[in-house]
C-alpha cells in the first residue's frame, strides 16, 4: 500500500481508490434503473446508515424526494434516522440494533428497496435492517467498505469501496449516490409521464 503524507494526501488516497471503485461502478447504473422502475410503478426507496453514512443515506432520499439536478415529480425516498423521535423510542424501549430493522417492518412493502450505507459492513443495526428486509420481501442493497464483510453477504446486491480510511470510503459513496441519481434520472426521463405528480 502507498503511504501518502498527510493532508494532501488524501487527495492521492481517493485518486487511487477512485480508479479502483471505477471498475465496479457499472452497479450504480443497474441500481438507478431499477429504481426507476419501483418508485415510478409506486414503491418506496428506504436508506440507512450510521454517523456519516447516516448523511449520505439522507443525502440520497433528498435527491430523490426533491431533484438532483433538473425539475422532476418528487418520489418516495425515506432515510431511517431521521425520524428521531421513532429512532430513539425503538433504541429506549427496544434496543440500539432494533432501531432501524423495526421501521423497515413498518415502512417496506414487498418490491421496495432498502439501501444500506457502512464503511465497516458489520453495524449490527444494518444487519438487523438487512435481515428484517429480506423477511418483508424488499430487496437490499449495500454500500460498503472493504470486502469481504457481513453485509454484503446479507444483502442481495452489494458496491464494496477498497479504500484505506473510512473518510475515502465515504466520499466514493457519495460518488456512488449521485451515480445512482444520474442513472435513476435518465431512466425516468425515459419514461412517459401522464400528469406532473408521477404518475403515469
Amino acid at each position: 500500500m502507498t503511504v501518502h503524507p498527510p493532508v494532501t494526501g488524501h487527495c492521492d488516497e481517493l485518486q487511487d481508490a477512485l480508479t479502483a471503485f471505477r471498475a465496479s461502478a457499472h452497479l450504480t447504473q443497474r441500481w438507478g434503473e431499477r429504481l426507476a422502475t419501483v418508485l415510478t410503478g409506486g414503491g418506496r426507496l428506504l436508506a440507512a446508515g450510521n454517523g456519516g453514512s447516516a448523511a449520505q443515506a439522507q443525502h440520497l432520499t433528498a435527491e430523490l424526494v426533491g431533484r438532483y439536478r433538473d425539475d422532476r415529480p418528487p418520489f418516495s425516498a425515506l432515510a431511517l434516522h431521521a425520524d428521531t423521535s421513532s429512532t430513539t423510542a425503538i433504541a429506549n424501549d427496544y434496543g440500539v440494533d432494533e432501531v432501524f430493522a423495526r421501521q423497515v417492518r413498518a415502512h417496506g412493502r414487498p418490491g421496495d428497496i432498502l439501501i444500506l450505507l457502512s464503511t465497516s459492513g458489520a453495524s449490527a443495526n444494518l444487519l438487523s435492517a438487512a435481515d428484517a428486509a429480506r423477511a418483508a420481501g424488499v430487496r437490499v442493497w449495500a454500500l460498503t467498505g472493504c470486502a469481504p464483510n457481513p453485509l454484503m453477504a446479507g444483502s442481495d446486491e452489494y458496491l464494496c469501496v477498497e479504500a484505506p480510511t473510512a473518510a475515502t470510503v465515504q466520499e466514493l459513496h457519495l460518488v456512488a449516490v449521485h451515480m445512482v441519481c444520474a442513472a435513476f434520472d435518465a431512466a425516468v426521463e425515459r419514461g412517459t409521464w401522464r400528469d406532473g405528480d408521477g404518475r403515469r
